[in-house]
């Protein structure tokens, strides 16, 4: 008697599904772009048009490595796909067009596409009429939108004594940072008047002034005047410029790069490196945020008080003696900016920025010039989509770490939230709740805690909780991440009724955005007594980790326990 065909037997991604509780699946086969792709809501939430749309959304392709002519022919093949599929504009019909919707190279095998729905649809249709070994496209991820996550600190993780038995100060060290941008001005990191000070300048330097780069989105004007302004060009991958044409666009990226209109990024490597300007040098303003009972006696309003003071300095150490400063005063920062004016990103560029650092920074295996980055920037991990650790993010995260270089990322701020009960619903903790590129397995993964007491107060409310949605233990660390003062900049400052004036400004901020630096900073001290862990990321995730300080804490909230650099320093 014939068997009847199974659903479930190989064929076009459109055909052949069956269901698992209401979802299509395909057996003994893979989905190379997820369903939810044709979720409305989910669709809303990744920043892509609605279902059906002509409006193109922004994806990744990632290419076929197992293509029989590898990642090139994989390229070749996909290039005559897009060819073929996706519609160019007519530039004899409107000569002020874009100049077209080409693929846009982030990674070795990441291409970003902006393509509509029927577009995506027919180049994944095509593409697996192929036998395996000739398809082009292995998967098409959604370009996630990622987002940031939002001065007695530095005793916390025993910075202060590791700077005064040590000498920790990160000298000879550089650390990226990438996020909205750094603003250079800001006195935190140096004078920069003359040749003379930007020599000193922890940006300006001859070793970094060079580095920075621009992946954000750029735009001009506010409000309904904010108009979109072209992409900058980059100086790195066309090996046929003029050197004067390299040039300009080097400094084109550092100006961009070196802006920080939201104020998030300056934050955040305020926390890392850099102190407060001398005394006579200029004044210090300090905006605290304050909690104020209303009248009605029922709501709490937040609002910041200025309050101006002279820097205090301290008499125990010849370097970083100026407060506020950070974890390793010394080290040198590079700004690769993903982030908007609002704070707004793609994980395609965050993965531009990780690149950049692999191909062209360290792109000799000898000779390490950057040695850590900070990522206080990510998205809400989604298992529905994809295996946790495994998205294009996380990928690119693992190989970097893989090529000696520190990793650090912030859990993400989505450990608390209201869920539905018989009775209404209720705010509570939630576990697996980690966010990408936390979920990365060589990163380290830092979770946020009270600022000065974490014994007694635990871990943050709203600190992102593992385990991973695979069953790994994250977060790797804690560290303080509740109301930290830092550099003041762009939005934040102007939020919180403050002025670019020839004072230098802080604040106090809130979240894993604020942990994960401090790990940042802490390991660049480290690295910058114990250079001979330079390249050997692993171990030194091995180190901090065994060397933390419990917390007494659940593990899935705390992770190993409270980053300790004088520990760290001592167990080598």
């Amino acid at each position: 008697m014939a068997r009847r065909p199974s659903k479930n037997s190989a064929g076009p991604q459109s055909g052949g599904q069956d269901q698992i509780m209401g979802r299509p699946f395909r057996a003994f086969g893979r989905m190379v772009a997820p369903v939810e792709m044709r979720d409305a809501a989910k669709r809303e939430e990744w920043g892509l048009p609605a279902p059906g749309s002509a409006e193109p959304g922004r994806y990744i392709v990632e290419l076929n490595a197992q293509h029989r002519g590898g990642l090139p022919g994989a390229e070749s093949d996909f290039f005559a796909l897009h060819r073929l599929h996706v519609q160019q504009p007519d530039p004899t019909s409107d000569p002020g067009q874009s100049p077209g919707r080409f693929p846009i190279r982030i990674g070795k095998s990441y291409y970003r596409c902006d393509l509509t729905d029927d577009e995506w649809r027919a180049l994944i249709a095509e593409d697996e009429q192929k036998p395996s070994p000739e398809r082009a496209i292995f998967r098409l991820w959604p370009d996630f939108k990622v987002r940031a996550y939002t001065d007695r600190s530095v005793t916390t993780i025993k910075s202060d004594a590791a700077l005064n038995s040590f000498g920790a100060a990160g000298e000879d060290i550089t650390w990226a940072v990438i996020d909205s941008g750094i603003d250079a001005s800001h006195l935190h990191f140096g004078e920069s008047s003359t040749p003379e000070e930007q020599a000193t300048h922890l940006l300006l330097n001859d070793t970094v002034r060079d580095l920075h780069r621009n992946f954000a989105d750029l735009f001009s004007g506010t409000g309904d005047d904010r108009l979109p302004l072209p992409s900058l060009p980059s100086p790195d991958w066309d090996t046929t410029l003029a050197p004067e044409v390299r040039d300009d666009l080097i400094e084109q990226h550092r100006r961009a790069a070196l802006t920080d209109d939201f104020g998030h990024g300056t934050h955040v490597a305020g926390i890392i490196a850099g102190e407060a300007p001398p005394a006579e040098r200029a004044a210090l303003r300090l905006l605290e945020r304050q909690f104020v009972v209303n009248p009605d006696g029922k709501a709490v309003t937040s609002r910041f008080a200025e309050r101006r003071y002279r820097p205090k300095a301290r008499k125990t150490a010849s370097r970083g003696k100026h407060e506020p400063r950070g974890m390793a005063p010394l080290c040198r920062l590079i700004s690769l900016r993903v982030l908007d004016d609002k704070g707004e990103g793609r994980s395609s560029q965050v993965i531009e920025a990780l690149e950049y650092l692999r191909e062209k920074i360290n792109d000799n295996p000898k000779v390490m010039r950057v040695h850590g980055v900070n990522l206080s920037v990510g998205y809400s991990f989604d298992p529905e989509v994809f295996a946790c650790g495994q998205s294009p993010l996380c990928a690119t995260v693992n190989r970097l770490v893989q090529e000696g270089v520190v990793v650090v990322t912030a859990a993400g701020n989505t450990g608390y939230g209201a869920a539905a009960s018989s009775s209404g619903s209720a705010q509570v903790g939630i576990s697996n709740s980690i966010n990408d590129p936390g979920n990365a397995d060589m990163a380290i993964t830092v979770g946020a805690t009270h600022r000065d007491s974490p014994h007694t107060y635990g871990v943050s409310y709203f600190s992102s909780k593992g385990p991973t949605t695979d069953g790994r233990l994250k977060p790797d660390l804690v560290a303080p991440g509740e109301r930290i003062t830092s550099c003041a900049a762009g939005h934040k400052l102007a939020e919180a009724g403050g002025a670019k004036d020839e004072a230098a400004h802080y604040l106090d901020d809130t979240g894993t955005s604020m942990a994960a630096p401090h790990v940042s900073g802490a390991i660049a001290a480290f690295l910058s007594i114990r250079r001979e862990f330079i390249g050997r990321p692993l171990e030194v995730k091995r180190i901090f980790l065994e060397n933390a300080t419990p917390l007494g804490r659940e593990r899935y909230f705390e992770g190993h326990g409270l980053v300790d650099l004088m520990r760290a320093l001592q167990a080598v």
